[in-house]
């Protein structure tokens, strides 16, 4: 059950994955690492495809030839294999080099290719049959066929040792975050391609000579998520960033949603701070266009606010109210804004200027840019929430530093 899992997985990974690429193929029709990278893609589907119990059979009885699904995910994984090295040749060697490079490459895994067809149909065809999972492992007795076998897994590992030293190599010198965590990703799925090689030849090995077979369902394992993880590093470098632009946009909305109660209160108290009246019901929950610009005027007309409240900061007042509610004098500075802002509001809807034009300045966020401005608020939108609902909830604002 957990190996149909992982193949059916694979599989749709990788189809997946060629659909997202192929929008794009028209544009890159002359970029040989483009359809390189598609080819691979649909290889890499297509090779669980074929080996899915629910098709293999299918398969086999439409081209009356038994086992042929095997030789069809062998060959499709040749195909890939030769198809991910022209990627990386042309990643790493001007065009020129990439290109003699790249068609020697494709010459040696189409003979390759070639050479395990003559021997998979002419000299040892597979004979005993059963699932995808066990039907190597059948024919592995036959010395013929095991041979076969080797050879095929040597063509995957050559590949797979190139693999991991490229990308190794990019991952340590790309610029950007996500670029590096793919090829991490493709370093790390070769590795386990290369941990299935080695696991199948232990396993012809130990047929052959009576020696101890490794975790007969390491194979597939490794095999499957080493190809999973192959197909994600080569694909997250262009879904990756954004996803980094969801959450940022998400972040931004929690935050434009977190410092309505403060901005609201204010508002109310000072309506000319704000450019636009706040949408009212269930239109104040829905998201803004041009949430990012949103967030910074809202932002912007807090501290404007502020600053308007100044008149009304008594210091002996906000001293009271700070006794009453038993905050400590280590109070954190957001909690001791948050008491300030309360203060000055209700003072000016009492019309209680401070006596003696008394002013006690608002306490700023530490000097930063917009992102630590917007953190330093929410903050004190959250305790000014906790102070203005009453005296239980304001006990949970003593608290020395900002949690």
């Amino acid at each position: 059950m957990a190996y149909q899992i992982l193949s059916w997985a694979s599989a749709l990974v990788g189809i997946v994955a060629v659909l997202y690429k192929l929008p794009g193929l028209p544009r890159h029709r002359g970029d040989a690492a483009y359809v390189a990278l598609c080819l691979y893609f649909l290889c890499s589907g297509l090779s669980f495809f074929v080996e899915l119990d629910h098709l293999r059979g299918h398969i086999a009885a439409f081209l009356h030839y038994p086992n042929i699904t095997t030789f069809l995910c062998q060959g499709l994984v040749v195909v890939l294999t030769g198809a991910q090295q022209v990627v990386l040749v042309h990643w790493a060697h001007e065009p020129g080099t990439a290109r003699r490079k790249a068609r020697r490459r494709v010459l040696g895994y189409g003979g390759a290719l070639g050479v395990l067809a003559v021997l998979f149909f002419f000299v040892h065809p597979p004979t005993r049959l059963g699932s995808a999972e066990v039907t190597v492992l059948l024919n592995l007795e036959n010395p013929g066929y095991a041979g076969y076998f080797a050879f095929y897994l040597a063509i995957c590992a050559v590949g797979q040792v190139e693999a991991v030293r490229l990308s190794l190599r990019y991952a340590r010198i790309a610029n950007r975050s996500w670029l590096r965590a793919g090829m991490w990703a493709v370093a790390a799925g070769a590795t386990l391609i290369l941990l299935y090689c080695l696991t199948r030849y232990l396993q012809v090995v130990a047929l052959h000579t009576g020696l101890p077979e490794p975790w007969p369902d390491l194979y597939w394992i490794a095999g499957s998520i080493g190809s999973i993880l192959q197909v994600v590093g080569w694909t997250v470098p262009s879904w990756g960033p954004r996803l980094s632009q969801a959450a940022r946009w998400l972040a931004d909305y929690r935050a434009y949603r977190r410092l309505r109660p403060l901005w609201l209160a204010l508002y109310e108290a000072i309506p000319a701070i704000a450019l636009d009246a706040p949408p009212s019901g269930p239109l104040g929950v829905v998201p803004p266009r041009e949430l990012e610009y949103r967030l910074y005027r809202r932002v912007i007309e807090i501290r404007d606010g502020q600053l308007a409240l100044r008149p009304y900061l008594d210091p002996d007042r906000v001293r009271a109210d700070a006794e009453r509610l038993g905050l400590p004098e280590d109070t954190a500075p957001t909690v001791r804004e948050a008491l300030l802002l309360r203060s000055a509001l209700r003072a000016r809807a009492a019309g209680a200027r401070a006596p003696g034009g008394a002013v006690e300045p608002v306490t700023h966020a530490p000097d930063g840019d917009i992102s630590e401005e917007v953190a330093w608020l929410t903050q004190v939108a959250r305790h000014f929430k906790l102070l203005d609902a009453g005296p239980a909830p304001a006990d949970r604002a003593r608290v020395p530093a900002d949690s």
